[in-house]
């Protein structure tokens, strides 16, 4: 069934609204007046018992297209009450004048279906439909108290838009293994993620000596305090390496503190995260002396080098995590305070509300984009034989819309078969068809092949790697930026240009990494993209590397 409107039974004003809005539905689908009258008074029938001995009554009217050749008016009204028993005489009168009424109680839940078939169902049209809706979403109110109730229905509809955006905040900042917390310059605690609460055996209330004394080395203490106070005198960083205590040990860490910036450009708060680096430390500690390890210091100089990456990666989460996600949230805030204020309805609707779903919007992306980055793991998952010709077909169904809205040209050469995991093998090649796809100003050209000559005079052997091209007529890029566009939320143009968070190629980097491949562009502005892929032939083991 298409919906076009619904109705909260609750008084007798919706009783009204319920009417009207029948009447008008049976005009709009030319159902003669003797028929718009009988369904309208078997659903008032209905409605008038649910209101009188109903508990969150909903009455929902709407289109069922059973066949091209057959459609009906359908009012559906549910409720938790057996309202037929309740009001026999009122559901015994609606049956008599509406040829089709069914009604059930099952589950502590009524429903009443009331069905009008309509006369002439070809001329209701899909587009004719979708006018219906239309038509009662932006009709004018009936009356003050439709007015009111419309905004209600807004302002809550937002309201839940909020709530699921704090969740998703609230997940993110706490599946993060980063230990975070956000203090005041009064030094008072005013957040902290569930990282931090598990790892401390005492609650922290306070940034300050005492609560301090609690979990870090007394040798660093002062250091920290002396570091807090000078971040605070000149809104400045603050770096140190620490140690936090964790049952009878002390483990090494990062602290950060970084001040937060208001939606008025003052500091209101502080974020300050600890990152674990203890590995670290026992490995340069334990090279100072042992001379036995100088053999193998190359690898475990290239295994810190990684875990520094890593730490970089997990300050960029909690930027995020203090910032970006932050600030549309207070746009959210801002925007629902101001729309209670004395504006006029046309400035509510066309206004704030437009710019509330925008930023909320903006919110869920950027939250759904960095959980996909970080959940890119390859733990227990096992490689398997990919056809890259299926995968890609797959890809295109999905780029359908996008294909015929751009009238591209898709061009795929013979793929090979490659061992690696299914699921993210088809992120990778989604992302790098759908950014020649999206940069572009004129008819996107994309062209996938395989071949066995590298495109330059690197050291990947054909013989070892199947060399994947990926080629677009798109916008390029300078050859300066070869070594930022694979970083995390590095955006080469402005958001109202371009779409996206960022996040795209430096997840494509990672997917490579996970396979033990290589990945590199060649591109010149307005000549267009080249992305080379590196997959190896084999591999060592059956699992994925972690």
């Amino acid at each position: 069934m298409k919906e076009i409107v619904q109705i909260n039974l609750d008084n007798e004003m919706d009783l009204i609204l319920a009417h009207k809005r029948c009447m008008k539905i049976a005009e709009m689908c030319g159902m003669p007046s003797s028929f718009q009258t009988r369904f309208s008074t078997a659903v008032s029938e209905i409605a008038r018992s649910s209101i009188a001995k109903g508990k969150d009554s909903l009455l929902v009217l709407g289109i069922n297209i059973i066949k091209s050749t057959q459609k009906e008016i359908v009012a559906i009204i549910t409720d938790i009450v057996d309202l037929k028993s309740c009001s026999p005489e009122a559901f015994n009168y609606a049956s008599r004048i509406s040829g089709n009424f069914e009604y059930s109680y099952f589950d502590n839940k009524s429903t009443t279906t009331i069905s009008q078939p309509i006369a002439s169902p070809g001329l209701l049209s899909e587009a004719k439909i979708n006018s219906l809706v239309d038509y009662f979403k932006f009709e004018p109110p009936l009356s003050p108290y439709d007015e009111i109730r419309k905004k209600n229905i807004e302002l809550i509809a937002l309201s839940e838009k909020l709530t699921e955006s704090e969740n998703k905040y609230k997940q993110l900042a706490n599946t993060i293994p980063i230990l975070i917390c956000v203090i005041n310059e009064r030094n008072n605690v005013l957040l902290t993620n569930e990282s931090l609460e598990s790892y401390l055996e005492l609650p922290l209330l306070a940034f300050d000596r005492k609560n301090l004394s609690n979990f870090v080395h007394p040798e660093n203490i002062e250091g920290i305090l002396e570091g807090w106070n000078r971040a605070k005198s000149n809104r400045s960083d603050f770096l140190a390496e620490i140690r936090i205590k964790k049952g009878t040990e002390y483990i090494w860490h990062v602290i950060s503190i970084i001040p937060n910036k208001a939606e008025d450009g003052k500091f209101n708060s502080w974020l300050v995260y600890f990152v674990d680096i203890n590995a670290q430390k026992m490995i340069v500690e334990t090279l100072k002396d042992n001379t036995e390890l100088k053999a193998i210091q190359r690898e475990l100089e290239s295994a810190n080098s990684k875990l520094v990456f890593k730490n970089k990666e997990l300050e960029q989460f909690a930027y995020i995590a203090s910032h970006d996600l932050q600030e549309p949230l207070r746009k959210i805030m801002i925007m629902l305070s101001r729309a209670g204020e004395h504006l006029s309805e046309h400035q509510k609707k066309e206004y704030y509300f437009d710019r509330i779903t925008l930023a909320a919007g903006r919110l869920s992306n950027l939250i759904t984009d960095v959980l996909n980055y970080s959940r890119v793991d390859n733990r227990n998952q096992v490689f398997s034989e990919v056809d890259l010709n299926e995968t890609l077909s797959e890809i295109l169904g999905d780029l359908s819309l996008v294909i015929e809205e751009k009238n591209a040209l898709i061009e795929i050469k013979p793929l090979p078969t490659v061992f690696g995991l299914d699921t993210q093998l088809r992120q990778l090649f989604y992302n790098l068809v759908n950014n020649a796809l999206k940069f572009n100003t004129s008819q996107p050209s994309v062209t996938i092949s395989s071949t066995n000559i590298p495109p330059d005079n690197s050291v990947i052997s054909p013989e070892n790697y199947h060399i994947i091209s990926i080629a677009d007529n798109g916008i390029g890029m300078d050859s300066q930026y070869s070594e930022r566009i694979f970083d995390m939320f590095q955006r080469l143009h402005e958001r109202d240009q371009y779409g996206g968070n960022g996040i795209g190629l430096a997840l494509c980097r990672r997917i490579i990494e996970n396979h033990n491949g290589r990945i590199n562009f060649i591109s010149k502005p307005g000549e267009g993209t080249v992305f080379w892929i590196y997959l190896p032939k084999e591999i060592v083991n059956k699992k994925a590397v972690q």
